[in-house]
C-alpha cells in the first residue's frame, strides 16, 4: 500500500481499534461474551483489536472507500466470516465464549460498527458535509462561510 493511502486511512484504522475495544468491554460488562485470554493489562482486549482489525480496515478502505455498495458487500462478507468462522474458532480454543449473544446479535453489532466506521471516514475527508448539504437543502451554507456582522459593517463604512 502506498504511503499516502496509509496516511489517508490510518485514522479510521485507529478508530476501528479503539471502538472495537470499547464494544468488547461493553459486551463483557453486559455478559454478552467473555474473553479468557487477553492482552495484559487490558482486561477484555484481544490481540485481534490491535493487529488484524486495523490492518484489515486499511485494506478494506483502500479498495472500497467511495464505493458504498461495494463496501457494504465486502463488509457483510467479512462480518459473516468473523461471526461464523473466527468467533467459533476462538471458542473451540477456549479463548472466547458467547454468554448472552447469538451469532445474529454479533453480526448486527459488527455491521453497525462497520457503518459507523464508514461515516467516520467520510467525516475525516469532509465528505459528510457535502452529503448532508445535498440531502437536506440545496441552499445550505455553513456558518463559517457566512459573512459576519463585522464584515458587513466594514463594507458599509467603506
Amino acid at each position: 500500500m502506498k504511503k499516502d493511502e496509509i496516511k489517508r486511512f490510518m485514522p479510521v484504522a485507529l478508530f476501528t481499534s479503539i471502538t472495537s475495544m470499547i464494544i468488547v468491554e461493553v459486551g463483557a460488562t453486559f455478559k454478552l461474551w467473555a474473553l479468557h485470554e487477553t492482552v495484559s493489562p487490558l482486561s477484555h482486549t484481544f490481540t485481534y483489536h490491535l493487529g488484524l482489525a486495523p490492518v484489515a480496515t486499511l485494506w478494506l478502505y483502500k479498495f472500497t472507500f467511495e464505493k458504498f455498495w461495494r463496501y457494504v458487500a465486502v463488509e457483510v462478507l467479512y462480518n459473516l466470516g468473523f461471526v461464523l468462522i473466527f468467533i467459533p474458532w476462538l471458542a473451540l480454543r477456549g479463548i472466547r465464549e458467547n454468554i448472552g449473544a447469538t451469532s445474529l446479535t454479533l453480526f448486527l453489532i459488527v455491521t453497525v460498527h462497520g457503518l459507523l466506521l464508514y461515516v467516520y471516514q467520510m467525516w475525516q475527508e469532509d465528505a459528510l458535509v457535502p452529503a448532508v448539504k445535498k440531502l437536506f437543502s440545496p441552499k445550505f451554507q455553513p456558518a463559517a462561510a457566512k459573512p459576519s456582522f463585522k464584515d458587513e459593517d466594514d463594507k458599509n463604512n467603506s
